[in-house]
């Protein structure tokens, strides 16, 4: 049986990349792509959404949501490790949406057309998720599964010395969906950043000849010059695509459960993720994490779908 879900993304390389896996995968079906804002501005996301569906051209296409911009969002962004547009400079086209519907509306007409069947799979800020528990509370116990790619437990951030991207551009909307009444698992950067590929990555993607495998080269060799200019790296943390793999094979992982908040107000803390971990803790538990994970086994995933995409866009 196939797994519901809906991918909500700021595309972003990193989210275009766990995309294509999620598209071609026959374990999951994707009902709706619903873009945030995040690494690029609202508008660019719901471009760039629509733009990889429309490049990949997967059998079945999903719904797309409208990114709204946030009230509150930070004056920094990722766009100088992904490019002005997000897609390492590919400037697709932007594409004519007829009947343009925001991402929370719908994620609230699918959540309440397959009760208790959707994993919401939230590969950037929480604003989409925290606007529908404003706009439809009820639709939130509705939800299967909330998957959170985010947050750091005692790792540093990598968006200030100690918050995760996406908690930081929106911590408000993070906070209200950590103490939402959802099951929620949380995959850190303690996790997703002890994962990385070196660029012999490239050698093992999909053939340029499909359509997924032209998107990939582009995507991840830009990806991987940008990191070594910028940031001396020579390795690259695929953070959404682990997150991906933890839906998929969650036994490549270990889990805990834990009782974790979001700090809006910190003037060097905002969107630090805080959790509980006294020896008599005192918060209720609100989610279960990711400590750990097999990096061989994770690794070896993400490379077996990222060429099952080019097979199947060939």
């Amino acid at each position: 049986m196939t797994r519901k879900i809906i991918l909500d993304c700021d595309p972003g390389i990193d989210d275009a990349i766990a995309m294509t896996m999620a598209l071609f995968d026959p374990r999951l079906e994707v009902m709706a792509i619903t873009a945030t804002a995040g690494t690029v501005d609202a508008h660019q996301a719901s471009t760039n959404a629509t733009a990889i569906v429309a490049k990949l051209d997967p059998a079945r296409y999903p719904r797309i949501g409208t990114a709204v911009a946030p009230s509150d969002a930070p004056v920094a962004d990722d766009s100088h490790l992904n490019g002005p547009d997000g897609l390492a400079g590919c400037d697709f086209p932007e594409a004519t949406r007829q009947n343009d519907h925001p991402s929370e509306k719908v994620m609230a007409d699918l959540i309440r057309r397959h009760p208790n069947e959707i994993t919401v799979v939230c590969l950037g800020p929480l604003s989409n998720l925290a606007r529908l528990a404003r706009r439809d509370p009820a639709a939130i116990p509705l939800i299967d599964k909330v998957v959170i790619s985010g947050g750091a437990v005692s790792h540093a951030g990598n968006a200030t010395a100690v918050a995760e991207m996406n908690c930081f551009f929106d911590p408000a909307s993070a906070k209200e969906i950590f103490a939402s009444a959802t099951t929620k698992s949380l995959i850190p950067l303690d996790v997703t950043d002890s994962i990385t590929f070196g660029m012999d990555l490239i050698e093992k993607l999909p053939s340029e000849h499909s359509r997924a495998g032209e998107l990939l080269h582009r995507l991840l060799t830009y990806k991987f010059r940008v990191g070594h200019q910028m940031l001396g790296r020579e390795v690259l943390p695929l953070q959404d695509a682990v997150t991906l793999i933890s839906i998929l094979e969650p036994d490549f992982f270990q889990w805990e459960d834990m009782a974790g908040d979001v700090e809006v107000s910190g003037v060097l803390t905002r969107g630090m993720t805080v959790f509980d971990r006294r020896m008599r803790p005192e918060w209720p538990v609100n989610m279960e994490v990711a400590m750990r994970a097999s990096v061989s086994d994770v690794r070896d995933a993400i490379v077996r779908s990222l060429r099952y995409a080019g097979q199947q866009s060939s």
